[in-house]
């Protein structure tokens, strides 16, 4: 039986684990997971993301989407890993719903964005999550998010 409790997961172990590439993986490294409940995770947000140019030129701002986004992509870690699985060519996981997202404070670059987030159900194949992001001890983003893995129509 596989141990429910992780330490941590480098960038080598998350690409496994994530279908996203550059430019759009938004996990740097995982601080802890346990199987089934919880993952903790970190985004470092570097002035050299693409988006920062644009959003916006004399203020840089991350936005609150890639936010969640990256709260997402916590969450499908912790459900590949829970699932003793990878992701593959024949499937993908697909948002399904997101809810009460609130975005407190901005993000800009230097800080380092802490993901936690947590299963609350699984049900019919649609996984559940409450998921919050900090920067340091204040919530930046928090959010209600419905994920499903789907299998890719050929």
């Amino acid at each position: 039986m596989a141990e429910n409790t992780m330490n941590s997961m480098d960038i080598h172990e998350i690409l496994e684990h994530l279908p996203h590439r550059y430019p759009f993986v938004l996990v740097d490294r995982v601080l802890s997971m346990e199987l089934g409940k919880e993952i903790t995770a970190v985004k470092n947000v570097s002035v050299n993301e693409p988006y920062f140019p644009g959003h916006f030129p004399y203020h840089p701002v991350m936005p609150g989407v890639l936010i969640v986004e990256a709260m997402a992509q916590a969450a499908a870690l912790l459900s590949f890993k829970t699932m003793g699985t990878k992701p593959t060519s024949d499937s993908v996981y697909y948002f399904a719903g997101i809810d009460s997202a609130r975005f407190k404070k901005p993000v800009s670059p230097g800080d380092q964005i802490i993901l936690n987030v947590k299963i609350d159900r699984i049900l019919k194949g649609i996984w559940k999550y409450s998921a919050v992001a900090k920067v340091g001890d204040e919530v930046v983003a928090e959010a209600n998010m419905m994920c499903i893995l789907k299998a890719i129509e050929k």
